[in-house]
């Protein structure tokens, strides 16, 4: 995460402003020398938002001194110091519930994420999330997915060209897209096709889309689509065919992944770690 990027500033002194708005009004009985605290876990899981949490108490009061105890991505147990502070105590107070609230949904995501990823401990088969993400906190979820062993999917509609069910209804059809995209996104750009039947996949393939994204069919379907389509991509010599088509799935049940892992298949996209995971209780102690 690049945390130079306007536009992650920006979100990180909305929320500051929204917590303190004209300043704590607990600061008028606090004094200004330095004190310290910490961070335990009150939970096992995996930790996420490390330096993050550095640049907002640094954004408040650049005379706060954090030493982090764990890395974003390293696991942690219950009862563990996670992180300790010092500086003016008013300080420590103003920025501690906007970077509690943080670490804890994002170490949610992460954990969440890690776990699935257990799943296919063994399998060349990459864990990728979704768009469904949190508006206006997106870089941090996806990132979070990172941390927990993921990888991501698109970060946004620019990324690259998904056709999905809406798409192949109201255009001229999959073949006919792919075509007119070939000829108007920019080459870097990829061309993913979401489809529902296995004749819809392999049109896609045929069309030369750059990877097909199996929607909620039966595992037995998809062991028998995928060599299928790896051949038809292999033996097309149309230039508009990609050689290295990506076969991906969703609409799976996240406590059946592994059940996926002979397959064949590259990804498994899932929101669930996103959309359905819970925070980490974490809490500040001062000592």
């Amino acid at each position: 995460m690049d945390l130079r990027s306007p536009n992650l500033l920006r979100i990180l002194d909305a929320w500051i402003e929204e917590d303190l708005g004209d300043g704590d009004l607990t600061r008028f009985i606090l004094n200004t020398r330095s004190s310290s605290a910490h961070w335990i876990a009150k939970e096992c899981g995996t930790f996420c938002g490390g330096d993050i949490i550095k640049l907002i108490f640094q954004k408040i009061d650049p005379k706060v001194d954090i030493q982090l105890l764990i890395e974003d991505g390293q696991k942690f147990e219950k009862n563990q110091r996670l992180l300790e502070l010092k500086g003016p105590s008013s300080s420590l107070v103003a920025g501690e519930r906007v970077t509690l609230n943080l670490a804890m949904h994002l170490s949610g995501i992460a954990t969440s994420t890690a776990l699935l990823v257990n799943k296919l401990s063994g399998s060349n088969i990459k864990l990728a999330d979704t768009r469904k993400t949190t508006p206006g906190i997106r870089i941090f979820e996806k990132y979070a997915f990172l941390c927990g062993g993921g990888i991501n999917h698109r970060l946004g509609l620019y990324d690259a060209a998904m056709l999905k069910e809406n798409h192949i209804e109201w255009s001229k059809g999959i073949a006919e897209s792919i075509k007119v995209l070939k000829k108007t996104i920019p080459w870097t750009k990829k061309i993913i096709v979401e489809a529902e039947t296995p004749s819809q996949a392999r049109e896609a393939v045929e069309a030369g889309a750059d990877g097909v994204l199996l929607d909620e069919m039966s595992i037995q379907t998809i062991a028998k689509l995928v060599p299928e389509l790896r051949q038809l991509s292999k033996n097309n010599n149309s230039k508009y065919v990609s050689q290295n088509i990506v076969i991906e799935v969703s609409g799976i049940n996240p406590n059946n992944l592994s059940d996926y892992i002979s397959t064949g298949i590259d990804l498994i996209s899932t929101s669930a770690p996103i959309t359905k995971s819970k925070w980490i209780d974490f809490s500040m102690r001062f000592n």
